[in-house]
């Protein structure tokens, strides 16, 4: 004999007890809860374990200009002129 049809004969039976209005989860319901619950906290533990041993340095964007061509030049120039209005004013 299955485990199926030795259930579907005790079914009946539970029947006749069961009362709809008061149906709840029960322990089972709360175990199993529980129970994913600690796996969750375990697998946030594994990540955050994880997340800590990665070192992700973010690639220069290659659209930018580097510091040492053109980009220099235009800096020390509207540095100075920064300079000379700054000591005008002063």
């Amino acid at each position: 004999m299955y485990a199926t049809q030795a259930l579907t004969q005790l079914v009946p039976f539970a029947a006749d007890e069961l009362d709809k209005n008061k149906v709840t989860p029960g322990v089972l319901g709360f175990l199993v809860f529980a129970a994913l619950a600690v796996g969750v906290w375990f697998l946030m533990k594994s990540m955050n374990r994880h997340m800590g041993k990665v070192d992700f340095e973010e690639a220069p964007d290659p659209e930018a200009v580097p510091a040492g061509t053109d980009g220099g030049t235009e800096t020390a120039g509207s540095g100075s002129g920064t300079k000379a209005t700054a000591s005008g004013k002063g």
